[in-house]
């Protein structure tokens, strides 16, 4: 393919630290859309298919309630499961993916108890 064809797009992503190296800020813009949009947390993964290995940076904010993590990883957990399914068509995996992310949202209190989860397992 002819690199003068190819389109290229830009993730960037700007942090800013204490002096402890804690992030009190997050913003990134796209060159889709140059708007500077802010951020309390960013998950960023990279697979290195030489290596076989996850690069992941993981970073959040000062001002970030547990309760926003809480909604992020159940998301996350949401999102990953759709995007494992799309990739693989492992519809049975992706379910219990699925499944996980369903528990871990009524043990954090994101969803409501559905009985799915309680001791007997006939929820």
């Amino acid at each position: 393919m002819n690199p003068k064809n190819q389109n290229k797009e830009t993730l960037a992503v700007d942090v800013t630290m204490d002096e402890n190296m804690i992030p009190e800020s997050i913003t990134w813009t796209s060159s889709q859309d140059n708007t500077k949009e802010e951020a309390s947390a960013a998950l960023l993964y990279f697979w290195n298919a030489s290596k076989k290995e996850t690069f992941n940076l993981d970073l959040w904010t000062k001002k970030m309630s547990i309760e926003e993590m809480n909604m992020m990883i159940f998301q996350s957990f949401m999102t990953m499961a759709n995007t494992y399914e799309r990739a693989t068509s492992e519809d049975q995996l992706a379910n219990a993916m699925r499944d996980f992310a369903e528990f871990f949202g009524e043990k954090t209190k994101i969803l409501p108890k559905s009985g799915k989860f309680e001791g007997d397992g006939k929820g």
